[in-house]
């Protein structure tokens, strides 16, 4: 049964235990004093072991035989009279939904478990649809079921007891920072085009930082990206995203930060809630330099998309955002080069033809002629090669520009090589089968569950012991418990 100390106040526990003690004595005494139903008349036969310890308080007293069905309904009365109604907070496991339209499911906590049944009447007044994992609190009756012995719960009303208060908090504060103006549209900036660096705000073990990086490899390798770690969830994650935002705003006050990105991977919101905090959401409206965020999933929606300069449905996504790809501006460098190349041409054939013009108006005397026509050729010759020297200047400076950024994608993709080659090391040092090279061993029994405790096994029973080289089938000889 769950016991949690929401529900059950401490008069609750002492009813338990009252309970556990009543049915003990009435056993002793052969039937429950509240009821006298199930007793059977016929006295023990003669000669009969006594079932009391010799020497105990009920010595010389034999207990009263009970039909199986008539205790199971002594136990419900007792439970009735002296616990119900009760109320319950668990969590939900084992759901199932009968052809029928009653619910079957069991609450669980970290300290035990109890089965529950919701009949089609109570269920169908359900205003959304339990899930597997939920968190809810229910209210209902003890009761026995009676062709198991079952003890169960008959569930009246069921309520959400984490969602629901964290929505409501959410809206609280949400409510709150829209009546300051934190999230008017007014305050929105563009963001930049063209950053001369991106910075990057998340968790060094989020699988968003393998998205963001692999999207900005990927558009924009020539670009710098700035990362200020920090925890996304937990306790510290408020304190530690403003720190490294502040770190970040300090950057983008004097030096290349352009836009910064917010970002961490989807999860329920209790996993999120660092970003519906309101020291975060001040944090994000303070910035220098516009802020993309990028939370969870499509669906998720926190306080600091509200306040970001824009919003973005995945953390790829608002990398996307700020990078326009490599390829779009070396096609928009081609392009201004073509355009460049043919206003010139066409500025010299009109500086040709008005030369030409000027050396028919011109005429004879044939010397002077003559010498124009040098001196136009020479200007002709002089201008075709400068324009052919600022062209090859221009070759030269657009080839120096590739040159540098293919080297900072190669010391990029260096990096990001070496941070995986770390990764890996990291994890071949958790690999299990280094464990078992130290001599200790993995038991399984026979439908291959793990055995952590000698509670789980009993003598005779078949085990088998997994080495670091091999296996060995072993029979358990006599359990010692700790």
């Amino acid at each position: 049964m769950c016991q949690n100390d929401d529900i059950f106040s401490t008069k609750k526990s002492n009813q338990i235990n009252e309970l556990l003690d009543g049915i003990s004595i009435c056993a002793a005494l052969g039937g429950f004093p509240s009821t006298g139903r199930g007793a059977v008349d016929e006295k023990p036969p003669s000669g009969a072991a006594p079932h009391l310890m010799e020497g105990g308080p009920n010595a010389g007293l034999a207990p009263r035989i009970w039909q199986v069905g008539a205790l199971c309904r002594a136990i419900a009365d007792f439970l009735d009279a002296r616990l119900n109604p009760v109320a319950v907070r668990g969590e939900v496991c084992g759901l199932s939904r009968a052809a029928s339209g009653h619910l079957y499911f069991s609450l669980k906590d970290p300290q035990g478990q109890l089965r529950c049944a919701m009949f089609k009447r109570a269920s169908s007044l359900l205003g959304f649809a339990p899930r597997e994992g939920d968190l809810v609190e229910v209210q209902g009756r003890l009761a026995v079921y009676e062709p198991r012995g079952d003890l169960q719960l008959v569930v009246e009303s069921l309520s959400r007891a984490g969602q629901g208060a964290w929505y409501e908090r959410f809206l609280r504060i949400k409510s709150a920072l829209e009546a300051e103006g934190l999230f008017a549209r007014e305050r929105k900036r563009e963001l930049p085009a063209m950053p001369r660096s991106i910075g990057l705000v998340t968790s060094l073990g989020a699988a968003a930082l393998h998205d963001v990086s692999s999207a900005l490899a990927r558009r924009v390798p020539h670009i710098p990206v700035v990362l200020a770690p920090a925890s996304v969830q937990g306790a510290q994650a408020v304190p530690d995203l403003v720190r490294a935002l502040d770190s970040l705003y300090a950057l983008a006050r004097g030096g290349p930060v352009d836009v910064i990105l917010l970002v961490r991977g989807g999860g329920p919101i209790e996993d999120l809630w660092a970003f519906n905090e309101e020291a975060l959401a001040r944090a994000v409206v303070r910035s220098p330099v516009p802020i993309v965020c990028g939370v969870g999933h499509e669906t998720d929606v926190t306080i600091a998309d509200f306040c970001a300069d824009l919003r973005a449905p995945t953390p790829t996504a608002a990398a996307e955002l700020v990078a326009r790809p490599r390829a779009e501006l070396l096609q928009a460098l081609e392009s201004a080069e073509g355009r460049w190349r043919t206003a010139m041409l066409r500025r010299l054939d009109g500086a040709g033809q008005r030369l030409d013009s000027a050396a028919n108006r011109l005429g004879r005397p044939s010397a002077r002629l003559s010498q124009q026509h040098r001196l136009v050729a020479q200007a002709g010759d002089g201008l075709r090669h400068a324009v052919v020297l600022r062209l090859e200047r221009a070759r030269g400076a657009l080839a120096a520009q590739a040159q540098r950024r293919a080297g900072a994608f190669r010391r990029l993709l260096l990096q990001q090589q070496d941070r995986v080659h770390r990764a890996e090391l990291r994890l071949q040092l958790l690999d299990p089968r280094l464990v078992l090279q130290r001599g200790y061993a993995l038991l399984t029994d026979a439908q291959g569950s793990v055995i952590t405790r000698a509670a789980q096994t009993r003598p005779g029973q078949p085990v088998r012991a997994t080495l670091a080289e091999g296996e060995v089938d072993l029979t358990v000889a006599q359990p010692r418990l700790l």
